[in-house]
């Protein structure tokens, strides 16, 4: 053969080689099963990145986000169809995609590289937490916070907020949802104890383990959606005086006596700098207190 006929056919040769693999990256990129499960990891990484890619004009996903949708996925069992709404949901306020407004509105508020950000809400009043979007867990009064229009993050804190609504008073109903198995935090006014007034998820509520409350405050998790009321009651303690304090020390579980005819104690006063939540850094198992992660307090009836 001919040595000018043969660099042509090499040429061809790489040319077809070259469409093929360009060929079967478009065919890779353009793959994503609904159930997400049935790829590695690192293949859920590459097709959730590319999807958010896509969705943004060529950002590349916070890592934090990604965390989130991957754990979501092999948590959760999210799907892709799920995973492409909520991108496009979360980047309604930075060019991308705009969804349909909810009725009460929503905004997206992200602290990026741990920095305090504010965001304007464009509704009056203060805030709820819906969704948290970030590994970071987002605690209210301690990574963000909101007044009249604003929402502020920090410590890499980056979730989906709305108006909070005006429940509390004595027998009003304040309703709280776990939304995304996420945890979330709803502010009452309530004098007595909360009481799930109408479950509203298919997961049960039960108190202290994926619902709780604190003075002022009912929590969720995992998928517990419900109204609660107040109950009007102090769950037969009184105020009696009676107190105990303890300390989660080094971080680990303590457990510290607790007498039962006082009635089930409330956490009175947080001595930590570290956050206590009922059900996920301190509980009462009916005789003992006990606390965890780092929660220092003073416990009795209310």
């Amino acid at each position: 053969m001919k040595k000018p006929l043969l660099q042509s056919v090499l040429v061809l040769l790489l040319a077809l080689v070259a469409s093929g693999s360009v060929f079967a990256q478009a065919q890779t990129r353009a793959y994503a099963p609904e159930n997400l499960r049935t790829l590695s990891v690192s293949d859920q990484t590459r097709v959730i990145s590319l999807e958010y890619s896509e969705q943004s004009g060529g950002r590349r996903i916070p890592d934090d986000q990604l965390r989130f949708y991957l754990d979501q996925v092999n948590r959760s069992n999210w799907t892709f169809s799920r995973i492409k709404t909520d991108i496009a949901q979360s980047l309604g306020g930075s060019g991308g995609p705009r969804p349909p407004t909810p009725p009460s509105g929503q905004i997206t508020c992200e602290s990026a590289n741990n920095r305090y950000r504010e965001c304007p809400t464009g509704f009056r009043g203060n805030a709820t937490l819906v969704q948290n979007l970030s590994s970071t867990r987002c605690v209210e009064g301690q990574n963000w916070g909101s007044r009249n229009g604003i929402v502020w993050v920090d410590r890499g804190c980056r979730g989906r907020f709305a108006a909070r609504s005006n429940g509390g008073g004595n027998g009003d109903l304040v309703r709280c949802e776990s939304d995304g198995n996420a945890y979330r935090e709803c502010r009452t006014n309530f004098r007595g104890r909360a009481v799930v007034q109408r479950q509203l998820s298919s997961t049960r509520c039960y108190e202290n383990q994926n619902w709780g409350q604190r003075p002022g405050v009912i929590w969720v998790r995992s998928g517990c959606r419900a109204e609660f009321r107040d109950s009007g009651s102090n769950a037969g303690g009184g105020n009696t005086g009676y107190t105990i304090t303890c300390s989660s020390e080094d971080n680990r579980r303590k457990t510290c006596a607790y007498d039962p005819r006082q009635g089930k104690p409330i956490l009175l006063q947080q001595l930590s700098n570290t956050s206590c939540r009922e059900g996920y850094s301190w509980g009462y198992t009916g005789t003992q207190v006990w606390v965890d992660r780092g929660c220092r307090g003073r416990f009795g009836p209310r």
